[in-house]
């Protein structure tokens, strides 16, 4: 049988004594409860602590991963867009001789337009540099946008470099042969009848069968006697230019043949409508006569 205790309880009012009968087991049960409650409630907390550090643990591990490979993809991209910036700068500053240069500045202008580059980059780096960067996710989208700004400008500078390398190629800029300078370009008398008369060239006067040369890279356009330019040599260069041989002794290519400055073409004569041995140089440029000694980058030599 369950033990009981007694509690007497004095009224207020009466003074009469209320006896309370309690069990010792729920007495003893309710301690427990109110003793036992606190340290519940205490391990819960430990252990949501716990959870929470953990949980904390796990996001720290996950952030350092995620820092470490955002570290590398943006050390590797910066690597990346350095180099780019390099080969740029190098590209950039490679120039050509400067005997070369010169003669390319003398050309007109419709011809070096036709070696132009590709467009700038400078609208892109402006937005580039406008971008607003508030999470990793935004600095990998502005380098790799910095990185396909730089590819295209690397695009563009080996485009302009090559263009710049094929007009320095074609332009005509070395004597075409040994000897000495006889006749302008330009307004003069006729040798033959002193009349007024316009030359379309110059004349270079020089001992029959010494070498005629390519002034600059072309393709034969053709290579034939015709009329009063005796044995006649016309190059086809690169950007609309051309380039006109005549009096010679004898030539030495034929039509659609490729040459390189500096190849020997003929010999000097005096074949055709000639006073004596020389040679006779033009130079057409879009169509259009232009003086020869512009462009040459030399003196006369002998």
């Amino acid at each position: 049988m369950p033990r009981l205790n007694t509690l007497k309880i004095p009224e207020r009012r009466s003074g009469a004594m209320r006896h309370l009968r309690i069990r010792f087991r729920s007495v003893v049960m309710l301690a427990g409860i109110i003793v036992l409650l606190p340290i519940a409630i205490g391990l819960g907390a430990k252990w949501n602590a716990l959870t929470e550090i953990e949980q904390l643990r796990a996001a720290k591990t996950q952030l350092e991963a995620e820092n470490t490979s955002y570290r590398a993809a943006t050390g590797e991209l910066t690597a990346q867009i350095q180099t780019l910036e390099t080969v740029i700068n190098d590209l950039g500053s490679k120039s050509i001789d400067p005997e070369q240069a010169r003669a390319i500045q003398k050309l007109p202008a419709v011809v070096k337009s036709r070696a132009s580059g590709g467009a700038s980059t400078q609208l892109a780096v402006n937005v580039l540099a406008n971008a607003p960067i508030t999470s990793p996710e935004d600095t990998f989208g502005v380098l790799r946008l910095l990185l396909q700004a730089l590819e295209s400008r690397l695009s563009n500078v080996r485009q302009d470099v090559e263009k710049r390398n094929e007009l320095a190629a074609a332009t005509p800029s070395i004597w075409p042969a040994h000897g000495w300078l006889t006749d302008s370009f330009g307004t003069r008398k006729d040798p033959f009848t002193g009349e007024p008369g316009y030359h379309q060239g110059i004349d270079i006067s020089a001992d029959k069968g010494n070498p005629v040369y390519a002034t600059a890279d072309a393709t034969v356009d053709s290579a034939a006697w015709t009329g009063d330019y005796g044995n006649f040599v016309v190059l086809r260069h690169a950007f609309g230019l051309l380039t006109r041989y005549g009096h010679l002794s004898k030539f030495i290519v034929r039509a659609g043949q490729t040459v390189k400055r500096g190849d020997v073409i003929g010999y000097v004569g005096a074949t055709g409508r000639a006073t004596g041995s020389h040679l006779h140089y033009e130079i057409i440029a879009n169509g259009k006569l232009i003086n020869p000694l512009q462009l040459l980058a030399q003196p006369t030599r002998r």
